[in-house]
């Protein structure tokens, strides 16, 4: 490039204060697109470590909902332990439906009528299945409503009934078992 500008000079084409004014501007403009890729970098840096902080940000929060789910857990496993009422197997049969599927236990008469009732409510621990009196049960649901199976709702004798069902009129006998 040199040798341009010598040759240049020599023809009488340009003069020493238009060679140095040409310099002057190339350097600006290579300073300027220097620090145009130094700025491009810092902003690409700058992004790089905001998505960082980003997904850190999200795994924490992964984190401590995982851990409340579990506390959350541990704590309905606590309320079932400290609660469960063992029960005899008896010669009443109570179905229930678990998953889908219809489960069979044999009760005694009177545990099966408080379930009926909503006084009594199965839940599952450890794939078995276990009997909690109504308040333990709710507080379970708030906490885990996962292994809550069966929690009836309280009945009343003298519900309404409703205008629109055709089987109003008929009486439920008392020993109907389901």
């Amino acid at each position: 490039m040199a040798g341009l500008r010598d040759q240049l000079l020599k023809t009488g084409l340009v003069n020493e204060k238009q060679v140095k004014k040409a310099q002057k501007e190339k350097y600006k403009e290579q300073k300027c697109q220097g620090k145009a890729a130094g700025t491009d970098e810092m902003q690409r840096l700058q992004q790089a470590q905001a998505d960082k902080t980003e997904r850190d940000r999200l795994l924490n929060q992964q984190r401590k909902e995982e851990s409340e789910k579990k506390a959350l857990a541990a704590q309905a496993r606590q309320l079932i332990e400290a609660h469960r009422i063992s029960l005899v197997e008896g010669e009443v049969p109570f179905n229930f439906t678990d998953c889908g599927k219809v489960k069979k236990l044999y009760l005694e008469i009177k545990f099966r009528d408080q379930l009926v009732r909503g006084q009594l409510a199965i839940v599952k621990l450890d794939q078995q299945y276990e009997f909690v009196p109504r308040e333990t049960a709710e507080k379970i649901r708030q906490r885990d409503a996962s292994v809550l199976v069966l929690l009836n709702g309280p009945t009343a004798d003298n519900e309404p009934s409703s205008a629109d069902d055709p089987y109003a009129k008929f009486q439920i006998p008392d020993d109907l078992i389901w």
